[in-house]
Parts: structure tokens; C-alpha cells; sequence
């Protein structure tokens, strides 16, 4: 038996599981506590340094650590340690190694040093009364918007000053040199709810050591999974620096009514061979196969997740973001590769604390070398295995704008038909394999793949760019109306493009340089791109008004939303009505034919508060009878009658209940005289 073997098997685990909660190091103003997990090592010794630059030799000392419970090795260091640096250095039999903490809190310069660090001198003023701005809602009540920190601010168009740095993120009131506003204040008029942040981690690929460069990566490529990314600071040489204006983001903005999700890549690592877990127990965090890595992510490693310290540390790194940095939420890239095990222990213990914390992902099914027999991923075939985790719909995806796998494939709204049932089933929360709208995570673009409009642009070559822009916003009516959880890549309210310089457009910008990534503000100069915004921003006030369209139950939504029948092709419409709303409802159609349509309405007076080109609460219409729905457009009515109805019914029972009133105090008479003058 081999020794990656040997991990995965029930004795090896029975011995060298560790459940403490005491790994890393724990700073204390009299002393620091070293424990690290090393079931293979023959010795271990943590080295202090001065600095965080691994280039800098400034060893301070050395100590001895002692083999400890279940394949733990400890050490204390006297004293106020706060601001030292530090590694391990590992015995092994493959021979020694100095690495990294798994553990570590912050680092140096490229996270090759960890950092002892007080953590409560890293709070924000007013850090312990700070809280998630919507507790209490449900994963549905979410818009969530998908935004990399860097392409925020970078734009010369965006007036922010800290240019791809967490501190920008929160600049407030900036704009355009013509007054247009950006950054934060043009969040915040959106009406969002979470800000999903691509990866904040400490990773891979961007040299912290050189700001000055213009480097490029979306982040999926860990290196410290507990560290936030020191390009994104001000100062990448002082851990504490990364770690105090990240909270400084996050607090501010929860000021702003903005919850945080942050973008976490367990499946994988960046460099396997590197990855600090793998250098003190070799090749333990990974799958391994014929002593090859497992390559399912194409990122070349695997997560073995099903191990049993593998699952603790990403269990307890999880925990670590909600409770050291007030994380809102969690998005798990290729959470396909992770079993439901691991993900249903992180959702409990997370929610034991922090019970509004949502959860969801890539539920794509991969291929993988699992290291045991029975073991349940995390797809969205498995959904029902992880009821408290979401997942992102390529169902409905695909249908609106196309598969993501032929660039130039239609969808739904840009003129492909026969996609009305399985449209009608996502509008219901209900794609075959999901078993209720709280499970499903609906959009048409997030950073993978190319743009919305760049993919409605590529797939219609022969469209005017004015019907071009009307389907952009018909994908938009519908996966912000539908039954599930709504989420969008930033920008695609302003018809976010990412044009290459020889033609075509940009499907994989995952490292290409600002001039392709940033969001062109300046953009929104134009009357097109400002009505675009509008649109989006009305379409979110209506979804926020409106529980009907934010169930969390298929069985609930099967009794309250009726799809319409016998519509002409390529046209689907909804009526909706339920205790979620008394007296109201709702109807919603879809026309993405290039000609208009005529959809019946149901009995009584329908107010519309959507078109083609206007969206929001305020009533721009009425109707009766019957509605033209125009070309590639949506339309949504709300009526009340059954309401004013209510009211009338109510106001009776009052009347009648005063005259009784009025009678036993005997000046029944009295009234009705005083009525006849």
C-alpha cells in the first residue's frame, strides 16, 4: 500500500484526525502557541524572521517543536510576538522542507512567510458591532452582483483613487470627469443586495512584490487560503496591512446596506507540488492517481476533500472568513469536486453562528480520482444531498443566450426556438435537477465565458444593435422575475463588452490586461448605456417589491404560479398569486419573437409597470382584456382588485359594526336622523 493510500483509509484517520481548534498560531500578548499537523514528519522547527520577504535573510531564531496528539507537533515562544514572521521546517522522509503555515492569518510579501499577528489590532473601528446589513431574508430575497476588485476601480473613467485596491472598493461619491456616478455610489443605486467578490484570497499568479506592473488574474489559483491578497492592499509587505483593510472594505460596505460573498476555490490549488499542506504531508490535500495528479478542475490538481483533515481545514477555513472577516456568503468554485459531506459540515457549523450565510456554486459534474469508495460530490444531480447549498442553473443559462460550448449559438432571446418548456421550468425554480427554487442560482453572464452582449452581438450578426440591446434585457426580465436567486456580472447592466484588439470578443479574460477586464465607465456617457442601467435598476425594485417572485418551495410555488398555455411560439407568460401576497397579482410575459405579440390577460384592470424599454414600480400603463407584448420584449402587470375588493368587504364590516355599536348606546336614532338632514 502506498502512503496516499494509506491517508485515506480508516485506520490512518482514526489515529491522525485532530479536532482541536488550536492549529497555526495563537498569538497572546504573553506568549504565542504553535501547532501544526505533520503525521509523516520525523522532526519539525519553526523559524522567526524580522520580515516577510523571503528574499531578506533575518532568521531571528529557531525552536524545537514536540510530536503532540494525533500527529500534531507544538511549541510556545515567550513574549510579545505580535508582528514576527515565521515558517516550518519539516523532516520528512522525502527530505526537508521549509513552507508556509496552512493556518497562517496573514503573511508576507507573496504569502511565503506566515505572520503572527494579533488579530484584534486589525479591527476597524467599530468592528464588533459590525453586522450583515440583510439578516434575517432568505437566500432568495438575494440580487447578487459579481464584481473582480481590481476591475472596479481601475478604468481611468472611474475617478477612484485607490485603483484596484480593497480601499476602493468603498470610495464614496466618485464619478466620471462628466459627473456620472461609479464605483460604490453606482452599486449602491442598483438596489443590489450582496457584492460577490471574485477571489480575495492570497493567490498565485500576480506579483505582490511589483504593484507597479499591470498584472491580471481573476484569482483561481489559492496559496493561502486564509490570507487576503496583498495586491489588493496598499502595503503587500506588512500582513497586518491586507488583513485591516479588507475589514475596512467589508464594514464599509455593510454601511451601505451590501452584504459580502466571497469567492473560495477548494477544489484545487495553485502549484500542487507547492501548495504548503502537500510539502508537510506530500500529497495528502490532493487526489493522486499512479502518482499522478487527478486533473478533473484542468487546473492540474484535485482537492481530496473526503480525507479527514483535509475536510477540517477547509471546514474550519470557511468558518474562519464568517467569523474573523463578517462574510455573507460563500460561492465554491467547481464544487463539483468537493463531496457533500464536507459541504453539509461547513454550511451546519457555519450556521450554528451565523445562521444568514448562504452558500452556492459550480455543481458541474467532472471527472476525478476520488481516494475512497462511496463518496457523494457536491453537483446539482446531488442537490438534494446538500439542501442548504445553491447552484448556478447552466439550464437557464444556456436556454436565454445559448450553450456556452459554440460561441455563436442562439438562445431564447436571441431568436432560437423550442426552448418554452424548459424556459417554463426554470421560471419556476425547477430545472429537472432541482428540487426547489432556493437551490437554483439564475443568470446569463458572470466572468466565465464571454460578456452578455458580446454573446448576443456574436450570435446575431444580422440584428439591429437597438433589438441587439432589447434582448440583453429580455434575458435580464427573465432570470430577474423568475423563481430562484438572481446574480449578474458586473457591468452587464451597462452592456459590458470585452472587444479583442484583432476582432471578436474576449471568452477567457481570466488573466488579459485591464484594457479588456475594467469596467469602462466612461460608457455611460451615452444615453443607451444609462438606459440599460434603468432598465436593471427597475427591473431589482420590482423583485425587491414583490415576494411573490422570491418563494423558496417548489410545492409553494407550484400552488401560487400558473403558466399560461396555447401562446404562440416563442412566447411564454405567468400569472401569479398567493398568500405571499394577498390581493395582488402578478403577470409576466416573454416575447422573443421579431414581431409583437398578444398575450389574453385574466379578467379585471392590470396596471404595467414593465416594457420593453421601462421597468420599476411605478404604474406606466394599464391594461384589459388583452395586451400586445412587443417584440423581443417582457411585459409585467400587477392588479389589485382583489385588494380594493378587501378593503371595500372590510370598510362594510366596519360600517355595520359602528351602527351596531351605535344602537346599544341607544343613538341609532340620532344618526339616522342627522344622516336625513
Amino acid at each position: 500500500m502506498t502512503m496516499t493510500e494509506l491517508y485515506s483509509t480508516e485506520e490512518f484517520e482514526r489515529k491522525y484526525t485532530y479536532a482541536g481548534s488550536d492549529l497555526g498560531a495563537r498569538w497572546k500578548k504573553e506568549k504565542t502557541a504553535f501547532r501544526l499537523w505533520a503525521p509523516t514528519a520525523k522532526s519539525v522547527k519553526v523559524n522567526l524572521y524580522k520580515a516577510g520577504d523571503p528574499g531578506v535573510e533575518d532568521r531571528i531564531s529557531q525552536i524545537e517543536m514536540k510530536s503532540a496528539v494525533a500527529g500534531t507537533w507544538t511549541a510556545e515562544v515567550e513574549g510579545d510576538q505580535n508582528g514576527v514572521y515565521y515558517t516550518y521546517t519539516v523532516e520528512l522522509e522525502e527530505g526537508v522542507r521549509e513552507t508556509c503555515d496552512p493556518y497562517a492569518r496573514t503573511t508576507g510579501v507573496n504569502g511565503h512567510r506566515a505572520m503572527i499577528l494579533d488579530l484584534r489590532s486589525t479591527d476597524p473601528e467599530g468592528w464588533a458591532e459590525d453586522r450583515d446589513p440583510n439578516a434575517g431574508k432568505n437566500i432568495t430575497d438575494a440580487i447578487i452582483y459579481e464584481l473582480h476588485v481590481r476591475d472596479l476601480s481601475v478604468d481611468p473613467s472611474s475617478g477612484i483613487q485607490q485603483k484596484g485596491k480593497f480601499l476602493g472598493v468603498i470610495e464614496e461619491n466618485t464619478a466620471t470627469p462628466e459627473g456620472v456616478p461609479t464605483g460604490l455610489s453606482h452599486i449602491k443605486s442598483m438596489g443590489i443586495t450582496h457584492l460577490h467578490l471574485l477571489p480575495s484570497y492570497d493567490y498565485g499568479s500576480v506579483d505582490e512584490a511589483h504593484p507597479e506592473r499591470e498584472q491580471f488574474n481573476w484569482g483561481y489559483d489559492p496559496v493561502n487560503y486564509n490570507v487576503p491578497e496583498g495586491s489588493y492592499s496598499t502595503d503587500p509587505f506588512h500582513g497586518e496591512v491586507r488583513v485591516k483593510e479588507m475589514k475596512q472594505m467589508i464594514q464599509g460596505l455593510h454601511k451601505h446596506g451590501i452584504s459580502v460573498i466571497l469567492d473560495v476555490v477548494y477544489n484545487h490549488v495553485y502549484d500542487g507540488e507547492t501548495f504548503c499542506f502537500n510539502r508537510i504531508v506530500p500529497e495528502y490535500f490532493s487526489r493522486t492517481h499512479d502518482g499522478h495528479y487527478s486533473n478533473g478542475s484542468g487546473c492540474g490538481n484535485d482537492t481530496a476533500s473526503e480525507r479527514s483533515m483535509v475536510r477540517k481545514y477547509i471546514v474550519d477555513s470557511v468558518n474562519y472568513w464568517a467569523d474573523e472577516y463578517h462574510i455573507d456568503g460563500f460561492r465554491f468554485d467547481l464544487v463539483g469536486l468537493i463531496d457533500c459531506e464536507t459541504i453539509n459540515a461547513i454550511v451546519d457549523t457555519v450556521h450554528e453562528t451565523h445562521p444568514n450565510v448562504i452558500f452556492y456554486g459550480e455543481g458541474w459534474t467532472m471527472p476525478t480520482d476520488l481516494t475512497k469508495e462511496g463518496v457523494a460530490l457536491c453537483t446539482q444531480r446531488n442537490a438534494r444531498l446538500t439542501p442548504g447549498f445553491s447552484f448556478f442553473s447552466d439550464t437557464v443559462r444556456d436556454a436565454l443566450k445559448g450553450t456556452v460550448f459554440v460561441d455563436d449559438a442562439p438562445g431564447f432571446v436571441s431568436g432560437l426556438p423550442g426552448q418554452e418548456a424548459v424556459l417554463e421550468q426554470c421560471f419556476l425554480g425547477q430545472p429537472a435537477w432541482c428540487p426547489n427554487p432556493s437551490q437554483t442560482v439564475n443568470y446569463a453572464s458572470c466572468h466565465d465565458n464571454m460578456a452578455l452582449f458580446d454573446r448576443i452581438v456574436l450570435s446575431t450578426p444580422k440584428a439591429s444593435r437597438a433589438d441587439q440591446i432589447r434582448m440583453n434585457n429580455l434575458a435580464a426580465a427573465f432570470y430577474m422575475t423568475a423563481q430562484g436567486v438572481p446574480f449578474f456580472q458586473a457591468g452587464e447592466e451597462m452592456l459590458r463588452s470585452k472587444p479583442l484588439p484583432g476582432g471578436g470578443f474576449d471568452e477567457n479574460s481570466y488573466k488579459s490586461p485591464d484594457s479588456i477586464n475594467s469596467i469602462k465607465w466612461a460608457d455611460l456617457r451615452k444615453e443607451e448605456y444609462r438606459q440599460v442601467c434603468r432598465y436593471y435598476r427597475g427591473l431589482i425594485a420590482f423583485r425587491k417589491a414583490h415576494p411573490l417572485l422570491r418563494q423558496m418551495v417548489s410545492d409553494t410555488v407550484n400552488a401560487t404560479v400558473t403558466p399560461v398555455s396555447g401562446l404562440d411560439a416563442n412566447v411564454l407568460a405567468f400569472r401569479l398569486a398567493g398568500d405571499a401576497e394577498p390581493g395582488r397579482e402578478i403577470f409576466i410575459a416573454f416575447n422573443a419573437n421579431p414581431t409583437a405579440a398578444v398575450v389574453q390577460l385574466p379578467a379585471g384592470k392590470w396596471d404595467v409597470c414593465a416594457d420593453g424599454e421601462t421597468a420599476g414600480n411605478t404604474v406606466i400603463g394599464t391594461a384589459v382584456g388583452a395586451i400586445p407584448v412587443e417584440p423581443i420584449s417582457a411585459v409585467i402587470l400587477v392588479k389589485e382588485e382583489k385588494k380594493a375588493e378587501m378593503k371595500a368587504d372590510n370598510s362594510r364590516k366596519i360600517a355595520l359594526g359602528a351602527l351596531a355599536a351605535a344602537a346599544a348606546g341607544g343613538i341609532l336614532a340620532a344618526l339616522l336622523g342627522r344622516k336625513k338632514k
